[in-house]
């Protein structure tokens, strides 16, 4: 046992020699903290967390230092002095470098182990923190004391909740779930409850433990899938919780030396999915048992007596076990170690006993040795000294098949076989050994030499800039292996995906560059096999096996495959050529690997369709094309092992017709020596992107000695500048040394001028007034000329104004007249209005007179009947029904007359209303016809006029069209403007139009009369129309008519603008 004293120093080795744990007490090293100051003393050691690695720790001692201990890297820091004790730690948050302490002022504090700085500092407790839970996620925390837990958001470090009890009921124990979203509170009382970490609520409460095994719970632990819940307390019982189904499943007795238990660890292994079989129980008395919770056997135990253990920790993944012992110092035990004797092979169940030379046995002289099938044992002839053997046990069958199962370094493939379908994956510590026995890897150091020495290929000097690694070594490691396989076969130059085939294997085997090439070498021989026929397309006949498999397994995914144009080379290819690297975690693509190299090559085809059909739910949800590329090239949440069952499954159940196997070579291992030729490619195809390549490269040699020079030229133009801006530099600096000089000069001068100012006064009053005077006159010869120039432009502008203004006045008077005739018509229809709404006024007014007459006579009628009524109210009843009835039929009549009387006088008052009407509109028509006659006629004459006023105009510009550019532009857009009118108003007027219209006011004329020699049923039909549609009609009636005016005239105007326009063009 090797032990390390920290003493003074902040930084140093944990261990100065490896490592050689026993397998009696495990131990790797002791660690101690002691000072050496005046009186000597031992710094004991409080509280000790893993990181989520488990390949650190951290551990404060009672004056507050802190340190952490790197068990990969033999490294040990001290991190923080907090000068104070620490009561909790936690080393397991969201950022790696950042850990949590809780310290004897009752606050928690954050601390960065890198920097070594303060992160942040929480307050909130009023009482000491003895526990500190991470939430999975590294986001929340859980601090609890003795009266109260509290959660809090370690991205902004505040507190979000607070757990609040009585007083009477403490706290043992709230801590969260390992891989859920759940929160465990265990209280004094043995009350447990479980809670929702989002929204804090209660989801179960476990029931109260039996009457018969009643302890106080003191101590808790948990599995790692959260299932099982251990409890004990001052008992030697233990209670194991189903938290799924919250009862008690089982209650564990330890023996009768413990009397009470200080502490529940539970032991994680790497082949129980988190489903903990081991538990660690620290009793009283300082000792550390580990049992099976299943077989209740007691495996082994750390500690002792005189050497009492106060507390543990396990590190995540159950390698090492760190345990502060009662004296104040650090154990780190080695779990391998420990279970060294449990974990031996159970002893072979076939064996051989050979008898002695002589005829002669004993016990103790009986040797055994193991073979692989048969057993022999010692028997004696009578005569004769020969050893007789006999079978004990059935041969085995198949011994050809064994012989090729059988691998080197004394393995079995069927074997092999046999544990990984039982366990899942292979043991993480002999993974690589029994990968290299089933691959049969060569190890031809000389040939993968010659391979390094050719050094880095040309296709792969670029590498850096493609694939940008973090990793300096792991970049080189993987550019040396594409090399040597570029080297080894030239298609692997020109192979695209190739470093993300190669990159798994080259992150794992990075320290040993041989087995890493030789096992991409074996995959490419072996489950690469027909991958290069097609290059550099993708394997077109794999992804039609692979297609085939899956049309037969699931032809419903296949079809919505199809439908949505998914290709193999979409839903396949991109497996294949990553490895399944993209979309697979480093344990869960190391456990696919134990099972692809335990098999023949067509079982990785099988696992590429098994992936598609356990995914079938997402991908049928899928409709988008991007949607399916994503989802191949990204993690997804796919439990491996049932991709693997299933590949299993498609291996045994897939027709022998379409199976991957009937189309893929057995497994052929590289030959030892000399690695075999590989040239399964079409080599024209290679060799021309080969030369190709080369030629590029060559253009690129060239262009990059070109850019030397024009760089070589560009430095000479840039130093020639240096040299220029240097003497620029010093040329100003004579410059500034002549300016110096020309200034004293000045001021020399300054002082002669002064002498001579008196001398110099007269002649410098001439000269100012001589100046002044040659001033003033060419003052004067300025205004002259811009005076000019101003009346030339005073006199173009006035010329200019006075053609705008003709031009202004031509279309004013246009306007004019075209608003006089608008005028016109508008007044005749406003007359027209005016005269219909004086008769609807006078009609309007005789109905209300005849409906105030009615009123009143109705009125009148009333009171009468109300005057008979009160003086016949005295009479009997049955007279006064005679009288009411003969009174009502007396109404009745008189309302019939009264109506029928109305009716006949409104029937005559419509009759003349209507006959003054049609004489009013046949009159107005007459009119109308009259006037548009006239119209015509003055428009045919302005139409004359209008030609042969266009005709001078055009003269007249024919001549002035060379006088002035601004005339010419201005002409030019007149006849632009009246070209695109004659266009939009090509229709011209005919003489038919002219008769139509004609005969349509003749129509019109003519509807009165008819109107009028309507019979007397006619007329009494018409009297039950309203008044007012036959208004809506006079109007809708008029409206037309105007409406046929505008368009006669629009028509009229059309006609002439386009003669006129033509008439031009035929001048031009």
């Amino acid at each position: 046992m090797q032990s390390t004293d920290l003493g003074n120093k902040e930084s140093g080795k944990i261990w100065h020699r490896k490592p050689s744990p026993g397998t009696r007490d495990g131990i790797i090293v002791n660690i101690i903290h002691s000072t050496s100051d005046y009186h000597p003393k031992v710094l004991r050691f409080l509280n000790v967390a893993f990181d989520g690695s488990g390949d650190s720790l951290i551990a404060g001692d009672h004056q507050g230092n802190i340190y952490v201990f790197d068990l990969n890297g033999n490294r040990f820091n001290l991190v923080q002095r907090t000068a104070q004790a620490c009561t909790a730690l936690a080393f397991n948050l969201r950022r790696k470098s950042e850990f949590l302490v809780a310290l004897a002022d009752y606050s928690i504090k954050c601390f960065d182990t890198v920097t070594k700085e303060l992160v942040s500092w929480m307050r909130g407790h009023e009482s000491s923190v003895f526990g500190i839970s991470v939430h999975a996620s590294g986001r929340y925390a859980m601090t609890t004391s003795s009266d109260t837990a509290q959660l809090w958001d370690l991205d902004t470090f505040q507190r979000k909740r607070k757990l609040n009890i009585r007083q009477s009921v403490g706290i043992q124990k709230v801590f969260f779930l390992p891989l859920s979203n759940t929160i465990l509170s265990c209280f004094k009382d043995n009350s447990i409850f479980a809670w929702e970490c989002d929204t804090l609520l209660c989801k179960y409460q476990l029931p109260a433990p039996p009457e018969s095994s009643s302890i106080s719970y003191k101590v808790f632990a948990v599995t790692r899938d959260g299932r099982i819940l251990a409890a004990g307390g001052k008992s030697n019982h233990l209670h194991l919780w189903c938290l799924e189904a919250t009862q008690l499943v089982r209650i564990v007795q330890m023996p009768t030396s413990v009397r009470a238990v200080r502490h529940l660890e539970f032991l994680p292994d790497s082949f129980d999915a988190g489903s903990n079989q081991v538990l660690g129980v620290l009793s009283q008395d300082g000792i550390m048992r580990f049992v099976n919770i299943q077989t209740c056997k007691l495996l082994f135990e750390i500690g002792s007596v005189d050497e009492g253990i106060s507390s543990s920790v396990v590190s995540p993944h159950g390698r090492y076990i760190a345990s502060i012992m009662e004296n104040g110092s650090l154990n780190i035990y080695s779990v391998q170690a420990l279970t060294q004797e449990i974990n031996k092979p159970p002893p072979p169940l076939v064996k051989v006993i050979e008898d002695l030379p002589k005829n002669r046995l004993s016990s103790g002289d009986l040797q055994m040795k193991v073979t692989a099938g048969k057993v022999q044992r010692p028997a004696l002839r009578p005569k004769d000294s020969r050893i007789q053997t006999r079978i004990l046990k059935q041969d085995l069958t198949g011994n050809v098949e064994n012989k090729e199962n059988e691998l080197s370094d004394g393995l079995n493939k069927k074997r092999l076989q046999i544990l990984l379908k039982g366990y899942g994956e292979y043991p993480t510590k002999y993974r690589m050994f029994i990968w290299r026995s089933l691959l049969q890897l060569p190890e031809n150091h000389t040939a993968f030499s010659s391979l390094l020495d050719k050094g880095t290929h040309v296709a792969f000097l670029n590498l850096p800039q493609k694939y940008p690694i973090k990793s300096r070594k792991l970049l080189r490691v993987l550019q040396r292996t594409l090399s040597a396989l570029a080297h080894w076969s030239a298609i692997f130059s020109d192979t695209p995906y190739l470093p993300l085939l190669a990159f798994p294997f080259v992150k794992l085997f990075q320290n040993n560059q041989l087995i890493c090439f030789e096992v991409i070498a074996t995959l490419i021989i072996n489950w690469c096999q027909h991958w290069f026929e097609y290059f550099p397309n993708p394997p077109i006949n794999i992804l039609s096996m692979i297609e085939n498999v899956l049309a037969f397994h699931d032809k419903e995914l296949l079809k919505h495959f199809t439908d949505h144009s998914v290709t193999s080379q979409l839903y396949a290819w991109p497996l294949l050529e990553t490895l399944f690297s993209e979309v697979l975690t480093r344990e869960e693509w190391l456990k696919l690997f134990d099972n692809v190299f335990s098999n023949h090559p067509s079982f990785l085809l099988m696992t590429v369709v098994a992936y598609n059909i356990c995914s079938r739910a997402p991908l049928l949800n899928c409709n988008l094309k991007d949607d399916f590329e994503y989802f191949f090239h990204h993690r997804n949440n796919l439990d491996i092992n049932v991709v693997i069952r299933e590949a299993y499954h498609l291996m045994e159940t897939t027709p022998s017709s379409i199976h991957p196997d009937s189309m893929l070579d057995a497994f052929t291992a590289l030959t030892k020596g000399q690695y075999p030729v590989f040239n399964q490619y079409p080599t024209f195809i290679v060799d021309y992107q080969t030369q190709e390549r080369e030629r590029i490269r060559n253009d690129e040699l060239d262009y990059l000695r070109e850019r030397q020079t024009v760089e070589d030229m560009q430095a000479e133009v840039d130093q020639q500048r240096v040299d220029d801006e240097a003497w620029y530099h010093k040329q100003e600096l004579l410059r500034k040394a002549e300016e110096a000089r020309r200034q004293i000069l000045l001021h020399e001068e300054e002082k002669m001028l002064q002498q001579r100012q008196k001398l110099a006064a007269v002649k410098r009053e001439l000269k100012m007034k001589e100046i002044h005077l040659q001033d003033a006159a060419r003052r004067r010869f300025l205004k002259l000329q811009q005076d000019q120039r101003e009346m030339e432009l005073k006199r173009l502008d006035d010329e200019i104004e006075r053609k705008v203004q003709m031009r202004d006045q031509e279309i004013a008077s246009t306007a004019k007249d075209l608003e006089m005739r608008q005028l016109e018509l508008e007044s005749q229809r406003r007359l027209y209005e005016k005269n219909l709404t004086r008769s609807q006024e006078a009609v309007a007014k005789d109905l209300r007179e005849d409906a105030d007459a009615y009123r009143r006579r109705v009125d009148l009628e009333e009171n009468l009947l109300h005057k008979l009524i009160e003086n016949d109210r005295q009479q009997s009843q049955k007279a006064q029904q005679v009288i009411e009835a003969n009174l009502d039929q007396a109404e009745q009549a008189c309302l019939n007359t009264d109506w029928q009387i109305q009716a006949l006088y409104k029937q005559k008052c419509h009759d003349l209303q209507r006959s003054e009407c049609y004489q009013e509109v046949a009159k107005l028509l007459q009119e109308n016809r009259r006037k548009e006659v006239e119209v015509l006629k003055a428009m045919m004459e302005e139409e004359a006029l209008k030609w042969k006023e266009a005709e001078e105009k055009e003269f007249y510009l024919r001549s002035e069209r060379k006088a002035a550019a601004l005339s010419d532009a201005s002409r030019r857009w007149f006849l632009e403007q009246q070209i695109s009118a004659a266009a939009e108003h090509s229709e011209t007027p005919s003489h038919g139009d002219m008769s139509g219209w004609r005969d349509d006011q003749g129509d019109l004329s003519s509807l009165p009369r008819t109107s009028q020699l309507n019979d007397i049923s006619e007329t009494d039909s018409s009297t039950q129309i309203p008044f007012s549609r036959k208004l809506a009609e006079w109007d809708s009636t008029d409206q037309n008519l105007m409406q046929k005016v505008r368009n006669l005239r629009w028509r009229l105007a059309a006609q002439a603008r386009s003669r006129c326009q033509a008439s031009r063009l035929v001048a031009t």
